[in-house]
């Protein structure tokens, strides 16, 4: 074999009749094995010692096109999201596709050191030179040995709003762009909105496409496109290809209406996409107090059938001043802004950024089994909950079975008596 990853502890469902140790074969850029004390050789073997081994982390929505830019031209000073539109918009004359392909391949080395191996890009069409377009096309040729880049058609602007904006759309798909993407609550009024969803969704069935669609990113309880999404998806028979993505609006919604809505959502096989970080961030600005949190509701969500995963949505851009590309970092928010601080709810939002996400992205041979793609991250963690709690040292990065990133052990995990245990302690003396 090529490599041979021994003693390593699986994820929960990963593999359910292991619960201890396994060795994991790969050969060929596939998975061959998974077994304890697995009688073979390879070229080379890693210890996992007892160590969580994961399928990579998935980010499903993210903007690769702005990332990065922060500062540029100026710092988002209300820290609103229409400041940051505002901002964008400032900035997209003064693109460069040599900057954004540089900037786009800095977050991907990034995002592979962090073990994150698949990302869903939205990238704005509104710019008639499609500059942005072109550039992510190039990036996403240029990683695909070592990282899956879906990139979605997204009309910033508005794709009624904005003159010319469909058309754009058309051609970014014709470009290499996979997915069809909209803003409803950004169009100028709501049945402008509710149009535009209709128009995309049946763009999208014509084509043989997925959706994903910033949706009622908005405090505004009567910001309601998710139900035009729902409906739409079921109309066409795109079920299972349609996501909506952010629907923070659903956070100050009446209980009535969102028992319908679920429901709703879960017929028409919808899923639905938190950006934990940037939600917590950008909602609840008008607010004095009590003062919302903006998330939408991940839990109930769950409960109701529907997938849920967790974006990372900005690093370091008009929006968010922070971010790493650590997909742990964004689960570690969600499960504190969702209350989900059970142990089923905190495996849940591992589940968020990890298996979730991979099926909103139609990721094929994802998962720990032979056969699947060799795609793994060695964690310096026990279990996904140990994971996140730690923000866990990615030991190892196995991407289409190669190792492609190595860190060392930084646990700093406390026994249960109390002592510091695995981590050595040392005094700096200026």
């Amino acid at each position: 074999m090529d490599l041979i990853i021994r003693r390593a502890m699986l994820p929960a469902g990963a593999a359910p009749q292991h619960k201890e140790p396994v060795d994991i074969g790969i050969e060929a850029g596939r998975i061959v094995a998974v077994e304890p004390n697995l009688a073979a050789g390879a070229r080379e073997e890693i210890d996992a010692a007892g160590s969580l081994v994961t399928p990579p982390f998935v980010d499903p929505h993210f903007h690769m096109d702005a990332t990065l830019s922060y500062g540029l031209p100026r710092v988002n000073a209300s820290g609103t999201l229409l400041e940051g539109i505002a901002l964008w918009g400032e900035l997209k004359p003064d693109l460069t596709q040599e900057a954004l392909i540089e900037r786009a391949l800095q977050y991907c080395d990034w995002a592979v050191a962090r073990g994150l191996l698949a990302i869903r890009s939205h990238v704005d069409v509104c710019d008639p030179r499609l500059l942005a377009v072109e550039a992510l096309v190039e990036v996403k040729r240029r990683v695909a040995p070592y990282l899956d880049l879906q990139l979605v058609a997204f009309p910033q602007d508005g794709v009624l709003r904005s003159a010319g904006a469909f058309e754009n759309l058309k051609r970014s798909i014709a470009m290499g762009v996979d997915v069809v993407g909209g803003i409803p609550h950004f169009e100028r009024t709501m049945a402008d909105g509710a149009q535009s969803v209709r128009l995309l969704c049946e763009y999208a069935a014509e084509q043989g496409l997925r959706v994903d669609m910033h949706c009622d990113e908005s405090d505004d309880p009567m910001s309601r496109h998710i139900e035009t999404l729902a409906a739409e998806t079921h109309r066409l028979g795109l079920q299972g290809r349609v996501t909506g993505s952010h629907l923070t609006s659903m956070h100050s919604m009446d209980n009535y209406y969102v028992s319908k809505l679920l429901p709703l959502m879960r017929e028409a096989g919808v899923a639905a996409i938190a950006n934990p970080l940037i939600n917590i961030t950008l909602q609840g600005r008008s607010d004095t107090y009590p003062k919302r949190r903006g998330m939408t509701r991940v839990p109930e969500m769950m409960a109701a059938g529907i997938n849920v995963a967790f974006g990372h949505d900005c690093v370091m851009d008009p929006w968010y001043s922070l971010g790493s590309g650590d997909m742990l970092e964004v689960a570690h928010m969600g499960l504190h802004v969702a209350q989900m601080t059970g142990v089923d709810g905190m495996r849940a939002c591992f589940d968020a950024v990890t298996v979730n996400a991979a099926r909103i992205l139609g990721l094929e041979g994802y998962g720990i089994a032979p056969g699947c793609a060799a795609n793994l991250v060695l964690l310096d963690a026990r279990d996904p909950v140990e994971a996140i709690r730690l923000r866990a040292a990615r030991l190892a990065v196995v991407s289409r079975g190669k190792v492609v990133s190595r860190a060392p052990a930084a646990r700093a995990a406390l026994s249960l008596e109390g002592r510091p245990s695995e981590v050595d302690f040392k005094l700096h003396r200026g």
